[in-house]
């Protein structure tokens, strides 16, 4: 059995779709993801939808327990055929990159600039990010809070309000924001 002594570990997946495959694209991604939840190890998966190119972008990111777990499902026979049936669906190939680093928004698209942004240009766009969203999403809420006092008090509030952030800054800004400061992002040539 394997420990988590390595931590947890990030498969990326970012696959872009030929036009006019994106549902047969979407049926096989329902596949997939029943399929690796099998695996052990596998502790969740997130998939954010975009677009590139004009194509539609699908980023996958999946948590393994450990680097042997993960590599297992990357290894499985199950994974290779897969990954062979939607082949021609897709525009550039299986692009795969494994992160052991839980800073996965920013990951430079391009195979041409691999390195990761300075530490404190992360920190600067989370912080964009987060800040905003950390007072209007509560007074989005607080109406509700009113209708249902059981569901504004603090553990009920604080749960709902913490859980929209997350999502909106996973599914919704995070992926966007990082693409319109990717220039900046950029670590500096030396």
């Amino acid at each position: 059995m394997t420990s988590l002594a390595d931590g947890i570990v990030t498969l990326l997946v970012r696959h872009r779709i030929r036009q006019g495959k994106e549902q047969q694209y979407e049926e096989w991604l329902r596949r997939t993801i029943a399929t690796a939840k099998q695996y052990p190890g596998h502790l969740g998966i997130d998939v954010v939808r975009g677009e590139d190119a004009g194509l539609a972008l699908f980023t996958c990111v999946l948590r393994f327990a450990s680097t042997e777990q993960l590599q297992h499902w990357l290894d499985s026979d199950e994974r290779k055929a897969l990954v062979g049936e939607v082949h021609p669906c897709l525009a550039d190939g299986d692009q795969i990159e494994v992160n052991t680093d839980r800073e996965f928004w920013f990951t430079p698209l391009g195979a041409d600039s691999p390195a990761q942004p300075p530490r404190w240009k992360q920190a600067c766009v989370t912080f964009l990010v987060i800040l905003p969203l950390s007072f209007l999403v509560p007074m989005l809420w607080q109406p509700l809070f009113g209708l249902l006092p059981w569901l504004g008090g603090y553990v009920a509030a604080n749960v709902l309000i913490t859980l929209s952030i997350v999502l909106l800054v996973v599914y919704i800004f995070m992926p966007r924001v990082t693409r319109l400061f990717s220039k900046w992002l950029q670590p500096a040539v030396d």
